[in-house]
């Protein structure tokens, strides 16, 4: 009773205060309306709730990058950021709500006590796992936890016709997240670095990329940024700093009240590791963030071709604001500018995030997807790259110097219900589990895999079975059609089970439009004047 006294009496003074002006200040006058909610409403309130509706709401006025995050999202959103967690150190799918380890991380709690890939793990801390339609998300939280703390699972390894449930007692460590998905050599001079995004530990698993595949021969860089959907800025930066001059601009921001920056290219290594040399970047228009500041810089100094589709266009600086309890504001405050003047964000209209997120399907329909004359450049945002002059254009995202159109003559209603009902993946971990030691024995190493190992008509039949019974309705005519999809998903699938995730890329990319173009490109004799064509 006193607290609503209070609150009136307050009420009193601050109309008599305003009453001359009618001004309150937007803060004071937001804090007076949950106050007033919270004290006066007829039922009881969530005031946590009704703060964060608050915020989200006025964030939704503003970009379609400014948002708010729980703690928990706060926490899983920057894990795959900030290089490791603490778990027990496994590569899952979920195949018929039971969880099958993929692999297991060399030196981590789980391949230190024994576990195996193909293993199931069925119960954790005697709760069960298995046939329960548990989230992924719930799984993890399970086998997560402080670095040192113990979790005990319960296995069924499928081993000699039979299966056997066998209980391990794992220590929890600290585990890598790698954000270099594959590294290896395309041709005996070219290097392809395939970067899933850019994380804290991303430029050394790169300088130690790089090294690696110049021993083995490298003359020549494709750098893969296909679906990279960015990360830190400083990561690109530093990546940068490898494969430009020094000093060279790698971006600057600049906002309503952030002064410009620059941000320059500096090597972490005691020189460039890769600044000459032909390089080739593949990207597309899941490409975004700090994957466009890099493709972006590259192509403003001429120091590489740029090959695939225009990219996404997100060149919005967030920046974080933490509050005590873990969540987190990340608040627009500048625009990203490639090292030539480009604004790399893409048109938006505040408050309208729906709109914004349809982009990428309006970039279907119109064409843009399949056809380069269908992408609109806008004259007045025409730029020239830095060292040879060449037109290139602003206006959002990075568009390529060597346009990929997306294939979709592939790809069916068929081929998309399969996968989408999970058909695919049951029929590979089925595969895999009665054919693991017979490929390995015959082919012994991802190479002699990939040159000899084919999908048979057999397999496909099994798989369009594993699909009918998932309540895929068959369809002859595409299937046939989406064949060769199917036959490169299973082979790159079962590689990638078998041996690790650079085989499944090694696979993809035999069938992969962009990389083949890459490919062409960085061995042509027609690179340099490639690289020096004025649009």
């Amino acid at each position: 009773m006193k607290k609503i006294l209070y609150f009136v009496i307050c009420c009193g003074l601050a109309a008599t205060i305003f009453a001359d002006n009618n001004i309150m200040p937007p803060a004071q006058k937001l804090r007076w309306a949950e106050t007033a909610i919270a004290d006066l409403y007829v039922d009881t309130v969530n005031e946590d709730q009704l703060v964060e509706t608050a915020i989200k709401s006025m964030l939704e006025e503003l970009d379609p990058h400014s948002s708010y995050t729980t703690a928990e999202e706060t926490r899983e959103m920057n894990e795959p950021l900030n290089g490791n967690f603490s778990g027990i150190g496994i590569t899952f799918n979920m195949n018929k709500d039971t969880l099958y380890v993929i692999s297991t991380v060399a030196g981590g709690p789980s391949e230190r006590a024994g576990i195996l890939a193909g293993d199931r793990i069925i119960t954790v801390n005697d709760t069960s796992i298995a046939g329960v339609k548990m989230k992924n998300s719930d799984i993890m939280k399970r086998l997560r936890g402080p670095k040192g703390t113990r979790v005990d699972v319960r296995v069924l390894r499928h081993s000699s016709g039979k299966n056997d449930s066998i209980d391990f007692r794992l220590t929890r460590a600290d585990i890598p997240i790698y954000s270099i998905d594959a590294a290896y050599m395309a041709d005996p001079t070219t290097g392809y670095i395939r970067v899933n995004r850019f994380a804290a530990e991303t430029n050394n698993e790169f300088i130690e990329a790089v090294e690696k595949l110049k021993k083995q021969g490298m003359t020549g860089l494709i750098l893969d940024l296909v679906d990279n959907g960015g990360g830190y800025l400083n990561a690109a930066v530093d990546i940068l700093g490898e494969l430009l001059e020094p000093g060279n601009t790698a971006v600057y921001t600049e906002g309503r009240q952030s002064p410009i920056h620059y941000f320059e290219a500096h090597p972490k290594s005691r020189t460039p590791l890769f600044n000459k040399g032909r390089l080739v970047v593949m990207v597309n228009q899941n490409s975004a963030s700090a994957a466009e500041i890099t493709s972006g810089a590259i192509q403003d100094w001429d120091r590489g071709v740029i090959v695939g589709r225009r990219t996404f266009g997100k060149g919005l600086v967030q920046r974080p604001i933490p509050f005590p309890d873990g969540s987190m504001i990340r608040l627009t405050v500048a625009h990203y500018y490639t090292p030539s003047g480009r604004d790399i964000q893409k048109p938006y209209t505040k408050g309208d995030a729906s709109g914004y997120r349809h982009d990428i399907l309006d970039r279907l329909n119109s064409g843009e997807l399949m056809h380069a004359d269908s992408i609109k450049y806008i004259d007045s945002l025409k730029v020239s790259t830095l060292k040879l002059g060449r037109e290139i254009y602003g206006g959002g995202g990075i568009s390529p110097d060597l346009f990929v159109p997306l294939d979709t003559t592939a790809f069916t209603n068929y081929y998309r219900d399969v996968i989408a009902k999970g058909a695919l993946n049951q029929f590979v971990i089925k595969y895999v589990d009665t054919h693991r030691k017979e490929i390995k024995k015959l082919y012994g190493n991802d190479r002699k895999f990939i040159d000899g190992f084919k999908v048979t008509d057999e397999m496909l039949a099994d798989l369009y079975e594993t699909a009918k019974a998932e309540g895929v309705e068959p369809n002859e005519e595409e299937a046939a059609r989406s064949r060769q999809l199917f036959e490169m998903q299973i082979k790159a699938l079962i590689g990638r089970d078998i041996y690790d995730q650079a085989t499944y890329f090694k696979v993809y990319n035999l069938y992969d439009p962009i990389f083949k173009e890459a490919l062409r490109i960085v061995n042509s004799p027609d690179y340099d004047s490639i690289l020096s064509k004025k649009n």
